[in-house]
């Protein structure tokens, strides 16, 4: 991975001509995204983040964290905001502080973090190590991470909140893991956000988890749109259906996108990725017309077929 990266980042500049020039760059650069609202407050939002799971995950790498500083350029210029990492992360905290300090540290940002730790007690010097990391002097989002102590850190969380130390708290999960325990959560705690995994071919959250999240007026959070690149790599080298370009849908991660954003109980996916071009493209996929309850099943069904 790291080979692929260097390479990419040398070729940067006439990467970014040439994705400059095309039209899903384009379309990106005015710096309008396509918002949607977070139903606990009615702020408005984005509905296509950054993740930072792996791809922000390089040390202290001057050129790798250059190209991480880019990625952020890039997202923010297409009009994104929701920044979302955790203490699991390995370097990917430093490696967001400094692309803000690169930055002026935007204010459109929109920062989510995680706690992540067995101990309840450690959560608060968690918290505080990761604004450090940062460099913000509060975080809008903290949510625990896949459910870890989360009786203990959400009771932390919500004392924050009440305090005016954080915005929002929520909760996470991935992979399909604990959607039982998930649930019963969402039932019975003042939480505003949960964060889980789905797309067009994991879709066992259609059942349970975004239907309550809607009753319930929770914004939700998809992770891993594309299986962590499994999926894109899965699907590269097929053909798109010829009426994918009835929804303004370019590429297979548009596609993937689209699906997910068209359910109405979606508020944000953060999509993870070491390219520019990428980021321009996926914030793309918020904008155009958005599939109906049976033009998604009709994507579906082209998926499975392949």
């Amino acid at each position: 991975m790291r080979t692929t990266r260097r390479t990419f980042l040398q070729g940067s500049v006439a990467a970014t001509v040439a994705t400059a020039l095309s039209p899903v760059a384009a379309h990106a650069q005015d710096k309008t995204a396509a918002s949607r609202r977070i139903p606990s407050t009615g702020e408005m939002i984005p509905a296509v983040g950054l993740g930072t799971w792996i791809t922000f995950n390089v040390g202290n790498d001057p050129l790798l964290r250059d190209e991480c500083a880019a990625v952020m350029g890039a997202f923010f210029d297409a009009g994104g905001r929701m920044i979302d990492s955790s203490p699991m992360y390995g370097s990917s905290q430093p490696v967001i502080g400094y692309g803000l300090q690169k930055f002026g540290r935007p204010e459109a940002l929109f920062s989510a973090e995680k706690v992540w730790t067995s101990s309840g007690a450690n959560g608060p010097r968690q918290i505080e190590q990761s604004s450090a990391f940062w460099g913000v002097p509060r975080f809008d989002l903290i949510q625990v991470h896949n459910l870890v102590a989360w009786e203990e850190h959400l009771r932390t969380l919500l004392e924050m909140k009440r305090a005016g130390s954080v915005r929002y708290v929520g909760l996470t999960t991935s992979e399909g893991r604990r959607h039982d325990l998930l649930e019963r959560i969402m039932r019975n705690e003042p939480i505003d956000f949960v964060q889980f995994s789905y797309n067009v071919v994991d879709r066992e959250a259609e059942r349970r988890l975004l239907p309550l999240a809607a009753e319930r007026g929770l914004g939700v959070i998809v992770n891993r749109p594309f299986r962590q690149g499994e999926l894109t790599r899965r699907l590269a080298g097929k053909r798109l259906p010829g009426w994918a370009a009835d929804l303004g849908v370019a590429s297979w991660a548009q596609f993937i996108l689209k699906f997910i954003l068209s359910h109405p109980a979606v508020t944000v996916a953060i999509p993870a990725t070491t390219r520019v071009d990428h980021v321009r493209e996926n914030l793309a996929a918020a904008t155009g017309p958005m599939p109906d309850p049976a033009m998604r099943e009709r994507m579906a069904a082209y998926v499975q077929d392949l």
